[in-house]
C-alpha cells in the first residue's frame, strides 16, 4: 500500500491575501480619479433670451477687473455694493444681470457675485453672447 498524506485541515489564506492585495492596489489607483469628478465639454450654445418686462441694471466687467454700472464705471467693490443696496431699496424683486469678460478670472468674477448676493440681491442673470449658429 502507498503511503497516504495526511489531510491538510489548515485553510490556505495565500490566494486570499494575494487577491486582497489586487483589490487594494485597484482602489489606490482608482479613489483619487473619482475625487476629482469628471471632465465635461462645456455647451458652446446659448439658450433664447428670457422675456423681462422691466428693465434691470447690468454690471459689467472687462478683462482688466474695471467694473462699469451701466456705462458709469465704478472704482472699487465697495462702490457696487453702494449701488447695490440702492437699487435694492428702490427695487425690493430686483434683478441685476453681469456681463463679464471670458479671459477673466473664475475667482474674480464669483467673488463679485458672492459680493452682489451679500448687498442683498438674489436674483442675478449671467449674459452671453449668441452663438451664432
Amino acid at each position: 500500500m502507498r503511503n497516504r498524506r495526511p489531510l491538510m485541515s489548515d485553510i490556505n489564506v495565500t490566494p486570499f491575501v494575494d487577491v486582497m492585495l489586487v483589490l487594494l492596489v485597484i482602489f489606490m489607483i482608482t479613489a483619487p480619479l473619482m475625487k476629482h469628478g469628471m471632465k465635461v465639454q462645456l455647451p458652446k450654445e446659448s439658450i433664447s433670451p428670457l422675456e423681462s418686462k422691466k428693465t434691470s441694471p447690468t454690471i459689467t466687467l472687462k478683462s482688466n477687473k474695471r467694473m462699469f454700472w451701466g456705462e458709469e464705471e465704478l472704482e472699487t467693490l465697495p462702490a457696487m455694493v453702494e449701488r447695490v443696496k440702492a437699487f435694492k431699496s428702490e427695487n425690493e424683486d430686483g434683478e441685476i444681470y453681469l456681463k463679464a469678460d471670458k479671459m477673466l478670472d473664475y475667482g474674480f468674477v464669483m467673488h463679485v457675485l458672492a459680493t452682489i448676493k451679500r448687498a442683498g440681491i438674489q436674483n442675478i442673470g449671467m449674459v452671453t453672447e449668441p452663438s451664432g449658429a
